[in-house]
């Protein structure tokens, strides 16, 4: 999408990584930016989670963060290191079972959607699993691949290639229908009845950006998701384009920020996001 926007707009379109605290640095970097539309934010769920988690963010999301557009949604992929005994969902819950505490989850970060996405796993399957927490999913992806972890819920793009190579064994995917792109796998909830976790991406910019600004990236945007190559791009990766308007991006946040909130009876997840915080996170937006 930024090679996309940098050729129609001919503004050099530059991706900025900044993982860390679930992605609320990035966040607020953008929270933070001049409102000029040259910097903006790629919203996932991860944003909308850690609205209901995270006790004191220096920024309200749907406040600071203007939307801008959609761009798709994914499955996020239940995955497993290929030494791990087990070839089914089923399979893997009866090992986990026997093998209490000595097994590790990996994440992209406390309070990301994969954090979350195992967090509810373990509390619908009664399994004990280890998060080990990262700053984002690559790092993340490096040590599921090298085998010094055993199971991740990680995003099928970053994922997929891994898996048809025969380098991760996928044991369901976490959305409510199976992938297009890996049919043959099925949905973790054809096991574990209600459960599903979406992953989703759009775009977002400062607050009091204008709206002629933001209706150009729209505008660009959507013609991107009508084009051909960038639908099988993203069919590619497991992506369903999500076309639309600025508030159709803030609807999907909203939804999906009351999701993961009702979602947490009892305060379960902020009690799990407790027990792993990292002390070098800990103090940076708690």
């Amino acid at each position: 999408m930024g090679q996309w926007l940098s050729e129609r707009l001919g503004q050099p379109f530059i991706v900025d990584n900044r993982p860390g605290a679930g992605s609320n640095i990035g966040a607020e970097a953008v929270v933070r930016a001049p409102a000029d539309g040259y910097t903006l934010l790629l919203v996932g769920p991860s944003n909308a989670i850690n609205a209901t988690l995270y006790d004191k963010l220096k920024f309200n999301f749907i406040r600071d963060i203007a939307p801008v557009g959609s761009i798709a949604r994914a499955s996020s992929v239940m995955e497993v290191h290929p030494s791990i005994p087990a070839n089914t969902v089923p399979e893997f819950i009866a090992y986990a079972k026997v093998s209490p505490g000595k097994i590790n989850y990996v994440s992209q970060g406390i309070g990301s959607l994969g954090h979350l996405a195992s967090e509810l796993f373990k509390m619908m399957t009664g399994v004990n699993l280890v998060h080990v927490p990262y700053t984002g999913g690559a790092p993340a992806l490096a040590d599921l691949l090298g085998g010094q972890l055993q199971v991740y819920f990680g995003g099928m793009p970053e994922s997929i290639g891994y898996i048809r190579s025969g380098n991760l064994r996928a044991l369901g995917v976490t959305t409510a229908m199976r992938s297009e792109a890996l049919p043959a796998i099925p949905t973790v909830g054809e096991f574990v009845p209600g459960y599903e976790a979406n992953t989703w991406w759009g775009v977002g910019a400062p607050k009091n950006t204008p709206v002629e600004i933001i209706s150009k990236l729209n505008h660009q945007i959507n013609a991107a998701l009508a084009s051909p190559v960038m639908k099988a791009r993203l069919a590619d990766l497991d992506g369903t384009v999500l076309p639309g308007p600025p508030a159709g991006l803030g609807k999907l946040i909203a939804a999906d920020t009351e999701k993961w909130a009702r979602g947490d009876p009892g305060g379960q997840y902020q009690a799990a996001m407790n027990r792993s915080r990292r002390p070098d996170i800990a103090n940076f937006y708690l």
